[in-house]
């Protein structure tokens, strides 16, 4: 009853916080930027997603073999598939991260992997996400105010360095004998931990990766809203979309909707956009990610047993 009380309450906050937008906004300002992206450009940057997330996918997978997981790079798209399709209707990407991590242990067990493996993907993420910021910081001097970037990769930085302590207490220290039944799963997921350390090279070409995947994303935004008329440098888009993505990571809406349409506006305010074409270009991307998540539904039905046997039964 309480999980679904605070869905609900994030439900509202999003449903409020796009109410106020849409009245406080121009109506005529919104109507002409949405006329103005051609569905070309729409379908381009939805191709554009699916290939960062087909590479997310990868990654991901090669994570969890590293650290001793063992299945196949298609049964890894599939369950990745899956968790971007449960985005679309569990709160938070929290939601993906769990159905997929799920998927994976049911297909190939070892559980301590897929978690640890799965943490260290999104770990990876995260410092992608900052590593970009903090390039697009670098080029846009006194445009945007330094209290707001230094705020956001302090946040960063300081989630980064959370997550590194917990490794260090659960995966380093010597393990007292109280933790009873706690101890095989810790010790499995200290040997899945072991296995990553042991293969540095893997940790940076993963990370490697999720530098190009958020990179990406930040071009497929700024294509975006260059399309609707949105005339801000290259660099502020590396510092606003980021930001926007990590407020719309705070637990207090449905996914992010709202919050980060309202961020992203605000901050290309700074930059010199007007408001309502910053908010429609988080919107257009908010349909996007509703089509990619469909469309990974779909591929991850036609890779299940029972979709690749109706499949075959059609062209047969």
């Amino acid at each position: 009853m309480q999980v679904r009380w605070k869905t609900w309450l994030k439900v509202a906050i999003s449903a409020a916080v796009l109410v106020v937008l849409f009245l406080v906004l121009p109506w005529a300002d919104v109507r002409a930027s949405f006329s103005r992206l051609s569905i070309t450009v729409w379908a381009a940057v939805l191709g554009g997603f699916l290939v960062g997330h087909l590479v997310g996918a990868f990654k991901w997978w090669t994570m969890l073999t590293t650290m001793g997981v063992r299945f196949s790079l298609l049964e890894g798209i599939r369950c990745y598939a899956a968790g971007l399709f449960a985005n679309l209707c569990l709160p938070g990407i929290v939601g993906g991260d769990v159905v997929r991590a799920s998927l994976a242990t049911r297909r190939a067990g070892r559980v301590e992997a897929v978690v640890l493996g799965s943490l260290a993907d999104r770990g990876i993420d995260v410092a992608a996400l900052a590593t970009v910021m903090g390039g697009g910081a670098l080029f846009v001097g006194s445009q945007v105010s330094n209290t707001v970037v230094q705020t956001g990769l302090w946040v960063l930085v300081a989630g980064l360095g959370g997550g590194a302590l917990a490794v260090l207490v659960l995966f380093l220290l010597p393990l007292p004998a109280r933790f009873g039944r706690l101890r095989r799963p810790v010790m499995r997921a200290r040997v899945a931990l072991r296995r990553l350390m042991r293969r540095p090279a893997t940790a940076i070409v993963c990370f490697a990766l999720a530098l190009a995947i958020q990179g990406g994303f930040v071009l497929l935004n700024s294509w975006i809203g260059h399309s609707i008329g949105v005339q801000v440098p290259l660099a502020a888009w590396f510092v606003a979309w980021p930001l926007a993505k990590l407020a719309g990571l705070l637990p207090i809406s449905l996914g992010g909707l709202g919050v980060r349409d309202a961020t992203l506006g605000t901050l290309l305010v700074v930059f010199g956009a007007g408001a309502a074409e910053g908010v429609v270009t988080s919107l257009v991307w908010q349909t996007v990610l509703i089509g990619g998540g469909l469309l990974a539904g779909a591929l991850w039905w036609a890779l299940s047993p029972a979709g690749g046997r109706r499949l075959r039964g059609v062209t047969e």
